[in-house]
């Protein structure tokens, strides 16, 4: 690769240069600008989070709209359920129950509860 003598003399020019030490003022401005910077991209973040919180809630009330016929089908073919008027026949609730003894009453007669 070909190396461009004015390039070179360039960069030479940068590395014998030394670095000064930034003045008050040039801090001053440079954390200006830093801030600055940090308080746009905060306004920018906001902006685009407000945007995607609009387009997501559209989006899931029109999903929620779009399949109302579907969750109602599903609601009256749920096996089990009784319809108003209908017996419930047939109608198992499973579950368990813990009874706790208070020790200062009898016991009533009959099997033991674990």
């Amino acid at each position: 690769m070909r190396i461009d003598p004015n390039q070179q003399k360039l960069f030479e020019a940068f590395a014998r240069r030394q670095a000064r030490p930034l003045s008050p003022w040039q801090k001053i401005v440079g954390s200006v600008a830093a801030i600055g910077l940090f308080g746009l991209a905060l306004v920018f973040s906001v902006v685009v989070f407000a945007v995607v919180l609009t387009v997501g809630a559209a989006a899931g009330a029109w999903f929620w709209w779009k399949t109302r016929a579907l969750r109602k089908q599903m609601r009256e073919a749920q096996p089990g359920r009784s319809q108003p008027g209908q017996s419930q026949e047939g109608l198992v609730i499973e579950g368990e129950v813990i009874r706790e003894v208070d020790e200062s009453e009898p016991e009533a007669p009959g099997p033991r509860s674990r």
